[in-house]
């Protein structure tokens, strides 16, 4: 099959990024899928204008309510399967992932097709301690969840996925939860992994930085991810290593 990459952007209410990040985004390459989860301001109508201002080249996926980020970049893959799309690089549309680094994230991609390309932030002081912790206890989690110490960073959700691989790991997290599962489960599924160092800043409120992580509920949904993965990644190891005999 030809390789075919599109960007990915799932956004929820980001009307002071989403227009720049799109912008970027189509400079540097020819197709957009946006997936908006339910937004109920101004967002949509940004959307809308900048897809008429570049005809054909941003195909926008509605979702009816919000569902959660997990779910919204899952509803790009199958929308990137049925349009013939092999690869399609997520990127954040609050600003943190620097596009700069697409064309890093598409070579890479291009000489490894079968490989998830993994983005590993160099985070600057705009960094919340609360996130830079958090990230450490999940490397941590992801260690022995996949018995690798080779993945620096699981929660930086600048990546490019190939579509049917990953697809193929079935449904996973709707919510925030999505970006270290998709992680593990390709790890036990084989999928070979290319790591690229890409700046990521935390904008501030002023800046359009808005996150939608909920701390209750998040925290929540991330301690009974890694429950169930934990639980599940004895025999999915054995499994893996058995077939690779």
């Amino acid at each position: 099959m030809t390789y075919h990459l599109a960007a990915l952007v799932p956004v929820y209410n980001n009307p002071m990024t989403i227009e720049r990040t799109l912008s970027a985004l189509l400079a540097r390459l020819e197709q957009v899928i946006v997936v908006d989860d339910g937004s109920d301001d101004e967002t949509p109508a940004i959307i809308a204008r900048v897809a008429q201002q570049h005809p054909g080249r941003i195909d926008v996926v509605t979702l009816a309510s919000n569902q959660g980020k997990g779910a919204a970049v899952q509803a790009g893959f199958h929308r990137a399967a049925a349009c013939g799309i092999t690869h399609v690089l997520q990127v954040d549309a609050d600003g943190q992932h620097d596009v700069d680094d697409v064309p890093t994230f598409i070579a890479a991609s291009e000489q490894a097709p079968a490989a998830l390309v993994l983005g590993v932030p160099v985070f600057d002081d705009s960094i919340p301690a609360i996130r830079k912790h958090g990230r450490k206890l999940t490397k941590w989690m992801i260690v022995l969840e996949t018995g690798s110490t080779q993945i620096p960073d699981a929660m930086c959700g600048y990546r490019v996925y190939p579509v049917q691989s990953t697809l193929a790991l079935g449904p996973m997290s709707r919510h925030m939860n999505f970006d270290p599962e998709a992680l593990v489960r390709a790890v036990w599924a084989g999928i070979p992994l290319v790591r690229v160092p890409t700046h990521v800043a935390y904008l501030s409120p002023e800046d359009g930085g808005v996150s939608h992580f909920r701390m209750v509920r998040d925290n929540i949904l991330n301690v009974l991810t890694h429950t169930a993965l934990l639980l599940q990644s004895p025999w999915r190891l054995l499994r893996r290593k058995r077939l690779q005999r």
